[in-house]
């Protein structure tokens, strides 16, 4: 099944803000190094998500959502972030891909991912950067997709329950797919 993929606006975020907030939660609980900790309620996730309006209003955050079909509920995230500073406006931060657990295994994180990519490269973003927590399932899908290990960082990050992990870089100079 191929998932649905589209770009999300500051109205429609708004719209859809508990929608995310029940995806993020979801996520979080299932056990995802997102930055936050296990008792993330939806009070507090839906908050979260209102802190991104005022970037994704100015541009420096494109954020994107899956769907398995039209009108059916989010099954996935993703965004970038693009660098404010005069000597790094060429690159961004990928940020906060996550698939709701009960949508994995469908290829919707390698849609996501495409799509992001794809619209940084057509945005002129030529280096994309990311940290995920090393050993995780997202690596795998990060090497397949062309990104390169740059590094590892001892306790970068607590995982939902609190214990300190590692995360590995990642980095890749986008490129437009065919059209």
């Amino acid at each position: 099944m191929t998932a649905l993929v589209t770009p999300v606006t500051a109205a429609e975020l708004a719209a859809h803000r508990d929608e995310l907030a029940d995806l993020l939660v979801a996520v979080v609980r299932e056990g995802s190094s997102l930055g936050f900790l296990a008792d993330l309620d939806h009070a507090a996730a839906a908050a979260w998500w209102e802190t991104l309006l005022p970037s994704l209003r100015d541009g420096t955050l494109a954020l994107w959502v899956s769907r398995p079909a039209e009108g059916a509920p989010v099954d996935g995230t993703v965004a970038w972030a693009r660098e404010t500073k005069p000597n790094g406006r060429h690159r961004a931060e990928l940020r906060k891909l996550m698939v709701h657990p009960a949508a994995r295994g469908r290829g919707t994180a390698r849609a996501l991912l495409a799509e992001a990519e794809d619209a940084a490269a057509r945005a002129g973003v030529r280096l994309l950067f990311l940290d995920t927590e090393t050993g995780s399932g997202a690596e795998r899908l990060y090497r397949a997709a062309g990104w390169t290990e740059a590094g590892t960082i001892p306790d970068y990050a607590a995982d939902p329950a609190g214990r300190l992990h590692p995360t590995t870089l990642y980095y890749k100079h986008p490129s437009p797919r065919p059209r």
